[in-house]
């Protein structure tokens, strides 16, 4: 007996055989995905894709990213706004024709918070869950006793530790509030041990709109609908083929020949003859995100502060921006976004040139002499090689001193981050997982899974949790003030330029719009024939 989803989506088929060709999307993306576990990856990439294969409890409207329902239908709020109280869908099943219960929400949860797991975005949950923390820390070992509760397949009750009024917006916008098939995790593996052997095709099973056809290894993956998705008759598209496209010029040209039906990138040196010839397909588009240099404070000569900040005063943004990366991005001088939900920085580096030659020759090193080697990692990027070069030459020119670069592929360079942080100065971009100003404070919590740089301090970790428990927006910001002023003086990294999305859409793609987190959910987007 087929399911109800099943047999509507036969019926799509059907009628899409009857309208004209499969619609596949072709997409450049960047890098090979790290992996595909909702619980594992961290990068942009790998958000992509995986905004094909899983469904949260909540999902993006195509327009403006504001939370509609997902995988659950409706959700209650208590008053005191400590309780969500979320109502899933009847009939949910996996790819595989499973079940999707709300127990699957809590044992993904576990897994999540599993201290052995080790997950780098588990304090998307523990920072504001009641006991995710404590269990994550292994002072709670009954995961019973964490503010998640199942009392029935398809309610899932979500108790937190204070109001927080973005909740929505991240399980919206985020994987790591999704649920992941640990039955058959549990399969190929230890739950908490990271495990790729599940995410392979064959093996994998997924709640989205599409599931895992093929991944040939650095040349693409492909998905396809998901005939059990709640909404299969709803999805336009018959498939996706993801393209790694780290070399800038060769993605373009791929777009060109009609190879790639969106890019994840332009090369800056393409914006002025595609505003002149192809206005249509050319995108520049507002993106919640930074792109800085982060330090590891634990390696000489960075571990000086006061190193830290020259470097990040010799650099002349102005015009890095103007002649090197052109599109359109705004000179980055705080970490947090200005204007990200009314929030903006005061605390701003200041001085310039002078200032940053005083701050070297203060910590030793006047004039630059005696500057030891250093390094600047970069992954393989033509636009990061660029940046990479015009701010070496600015170092050489404004405080004597060489500095290496070094690139690596997306994979190493991820596990030169992560694991084994081998790095002085490292290339690094952070774009927003849902808009709200602590989505930029937050990681910088000592030993955050996506803190990077080893810097801590306890005074800022202080100030995240006042203002996780802030009464209202006006008092959190108010702590959001002081943690910028925090993160200015003590230069963990390096801001550089707050970023625009610069990219090309065929004018036969349709269901496409512009949003602050350049996420477009795939479900809505087709292809005009």
């Amino acid at each position: 007996m087929k399911s109800r989803s099943a047999l509507l989506f036969l019926a799509a088929t059907a009628l899409a055989a009857a309208a004209g060709p499969p619609q596949v999307l072709r997409v450049g993306n960047y890098g090979e995905p790290q992996d595909l576990d909702p619980q594992v990856v961290t990068g942009v990439p790998e958000h992509r894709i995986l905004m094909s294969l899983f469904e949260g409890l909540v999902t993006e409207d195509p327009h403006d990213l504001h939370p509609i329902p997902g995988l659950a239908e409706s959700w209650d709020i208590s008053p005191d706004g400590l309780t969500y109280t979320f109502h899933l869908r009847a009939n949910l099943t996996w790819s595989n024709g499973d079940p999707i219960t709300a127990g699957d929400f809590l044992d993904s949860y576990k897994r999540m918070l599993t201290p052995s797991f080790a997950a780098e975005y588990a304090y998307l949950l523990y920072n504001f869950v009641q006991g995710a923390a404590e269990y994550y820390q292994g002072k709670l070992t009954d995961f019973s006793k964490v503010g998640f509760k199942a009392p029935d397949t398809r309610t899932l009750v979500v108790t937190l530790k204070s109001p927080t009024p973005y909740l929505l917006k991240i399980i919206a916008c985020h994987y790591a509030w999704d649920a992941v098939p640990t039955r058959v995790i549990a399969k190929f593996g230890s739950l908490d041990q990271k495990e790729t052997r599940w995410t392979r095709p064959g093996n994998i099973v997924s709640s989205g709109p599409f599931m895992l056809k093929a991944w040939t290894q650095n040349q693409k993956i492909v998905v396809e609908r998901n005939p059990y998705y709640w909404d299969a008759a709803g999805v336009k598209l018959d498939g996706i083929e993801f393209y790694p496209t780290e070399d800038q010029p060769t993605e373009e040209r791929m777009f060109r020949a009609g190879e790639l039906d969106t890019t994840y990138e332009l090369p800056r040196a393409k914006v002025a003859v595609y505003r002149e010839k192809d206005p249509t397909e050319l995108r520049i588009d507002p993106w919640l995100g930074i792109y800085y240099y982060r330090f590891n404070v634990t390696r000489p000569p960075v571990n000086d502060k006061r190193v830290r900040k020259a470097l990040a005063l010799a650099i002349d943004r102005d015009s890095l921006l103007r002649n090197v990366t052109r599109g359109g991005e705004q000179p980055a001088y705080a970490v947090s976004y200005p204007g990200d939900a009314g929030y903006a920085p005061t605390a701003q580096l200041q001085g310039g040139v002078a200032e940053a030659q005083r701050l070297l020759a203060e910590a030793g090193f006047p004039g630059g002499k005696g500057f030891p080697r250093t390094e600047v990692l970069y992954n393989t990027h033509e636009m990061h090689r660029q940046i990479a070069e015009a701010i070496q030459a600015m170092w050489r020119k404004n405080l004597g001193i060489e500095v290496g670069l070094v690139n690596q592929e997306w994979k190493v360079y991820l596990d030169t981050q992560h694991d084994t942080h081998d790095f002085q100065i490292e290339r690094a971009g952070w774009i927003a997982d849902y808009p709200d100003p602590n989505v930029f404070l937050e990681i910088w919590e000592t030993k955050n899974g996506n803190n990077d740089t080893l810097w801590g301090n306890a005074e800022y970790d202080r100030l995240l949790h006042a203002a996780l428990a802030a009464k209202d927006d006006t008092a959190r910001y108010a702590i959001y003030q002081k943690m910028d002023a925090i993160l200015v003086d003590e230069c963990p990294v390096m801001p550089i330029f707050y970023y625009t999305s610069v990219y090309l859409v065929s004018n036969r793609v349709r269901g496409w719009w512009p949003t602050l987190l350049d996420d477009h959910p795939w479900k809505y987007v087709y292809l005009e024939n």
